[in-house]
């Protein structure tokens, strides 16, 4: 009798095992990084549980000095996340909850009368800080939506024709 298998059916060898890749000496600099993200992570968690992820984008976005969508339904503790976040790097943050009655000014801010002085006084929006947490922008007029979009795309804020960085 023969062996129905055919010749190509039959068992190959096992390739060789993909090798380590080289082992370099750890990088001080990494090393340190790595530890500050776990103090920051391990702060965090003792108000947020189960949010590392969320965690990590926050922290990409800062280091990159970008912006981060935290999106959710209501509830889940976002708030708290980026004012935890905030706290365990010891930044300043602020709070804007957007309304259809919100104007640029109130994100921007905006000149103010000085009586004492008799002269206008630039007075700063809740944009000049750290961190940023921008609520329902959906619901805010146009205007105000790109006096906020200004000061995260431009990194500043133009007011009576003055920018301010």
């Amino acid at each position: 009798m023969t062996d129905p298998t055919p010749a190509s059916a039959a068992p190959q060898p096992a390739a060789p095992a993909p090798r380590a890749p080289h082992q370099t000496p750890a990088d001080p600099d990494a090393a340190r990084l790595r530890e500050a993200v776990g103090r920051v992570r391990t702060e965090v968690g003792k108000a947020v549980i189960g949010q590392d992820g969320a965690v990590s984008g926050l922290l990409i976005a800062l280091l990159s000095r970008g912006h981060a969508l935290i999106e959710g339904v209501p509830g889940v503790a976002k708030t708290l996340l980026v004012r935890s976040f905030s706290k365990a790097l010891g930044l300043d943050t602020k709070r804007v909850q957007f309304t259809p009655d919100l104007m640029p000014g109130d994100v921007s801010g905006s000149l103010i009368y000085d009586a004492k002085a008799g002269e206008f006084e630039f007075r700063e929006g809740p944009v000049f800080t750290n961190v940023l947490l921008a609520d329902e922008i959906n619901r805010t007029p146009p205007k105000t939506q790109s006096a906020l979009l200004e000061a995260m795309e431009e990194r500043q804020v133009s007011s009576d024709g003055v920018t301010r960085a």
